[in-house]
């Protein structure tokens, strides 16, 4: 398993075969400021949205494919035991990361597009009592809300919830009704909004949002009063949110405008953060 792999892990790299699975994948997280544990449902390469920022390559339009339970546990339950239990920690990764700090479905799409989403959540919990980490590690869903109206979704993140687990909520621009340029999917508001509510509801959520310039230009005062606006619509109704993690580009976008794309300045992404802090929301910041 991933003993037999030498790269060293690294920010600016997040293979998904650094392990050599087809599920499961350890990269170091900045935002996370450790070792995250990936599991990439969608190893098809095929999301519901085609965000211009994204990494993966070859990326196409669609959902998960069926997924084989019994190796995404083998799978996690190989790599868990190299890193608790082995040398993983001092041979791969960084002194600096040496610290598990979570096990989050990521990955090549969007996870929860999977019909066996639910059945995920409850192998991955498994592992993680298998190994007494619940409670020491968060377990993450990082997703784009789109699949929150299914129950099935629902109940995978309430029991990640009672897991010790969290939503990390995809959120780059204030919603409008129509289609979103960053995200390149139709979105309409109040189904974003309701969709929050939900996540929000069953699971600990914090909102991801991604900032940089597209062709030679940050997202303007009026984009970023329409994201701030919502942000404090939805505190305003009641939703519960443990924060905003604000990131910009670390990684080369996979998709065609990458050449259009450039990471915003330090000084205007403090300030961003700066300015989500007046609302009331924690910001974490991650450059």
């Amino acid at each position: 398993m991933a003993s037999n792999i030498s790269k060293v892990l690294q920010v600016i790299d997040h293979s998904r075969d650094s392990a050599g699975c087809v599920y499961v994948y350890p990269v170091v997280s900045r935002r996370a400021g450790g070792v995250s544990v990936g599991v990439n449902l969608n190893p098809n390469n095929a999301c519901n949205w085609r965000c211009v920022y994204c990494q993966v390559p070859d990326l196409i339009r669609g959902g998960a494919p069926q997924i084989d339970l019994d190796l995404l546990e083998s799978e996690l339950r190989g790599l868990l035991n190299d890193i608790v239990h082995g040398d993983f920690m001092q041979t791969r990764v960084p002194a600096e990361a040496r610290r598990l700090n979570d096990v989050a479905f990521s990955g090549n799409g969007e996870p929860t597009s999977s019909l066996q989403f639910l059945s995920c959540v409850e192998r991955v919990g498994s592992v993680l009592k298998a190994f007494d980490l619940i409670g020491k590690i968060k377990l993450v869903l990082i997703s784009n809300g789109s699949q929150l109206d299914r129950q099935q979704v629902q109940a995978g993140i309430a029991l990640m919830r009672d897991l010790g687990g969290e939503v990390w909520f995809k959120l780059d621009r204030a919603p409008v009704d129509g289609f979103a340029p960053v995200n390149q999917v139709q979105l309409k508001r109040a189904q974003v909004a309701r969709r929050l509510q939900l996540a929000a509801k069953h699971c600990p959520t914090w909102i991801q949002t991604c900032m940089f310039e597209m062709d030679g230009a940050l997202p303007d005062e009026q984009a970023i009063s329409a994201y701030l606006d919502f942000l404090q619509s939805n505190i305003q109704a009641g939703v519960r949110l443990e924060g905003v993690l604000l990131y910009g580009l670390a990684r080369p976008s996979m998709q065609p405008e990458a050449d259009r794309l450039k990471a915003a300045p330090i000084e205007w992404m403090q300030k961003l953060a700066q300015r989500i802090t007046g609302l009331g929301l924690e910001v974490k910041l991650s450059l």
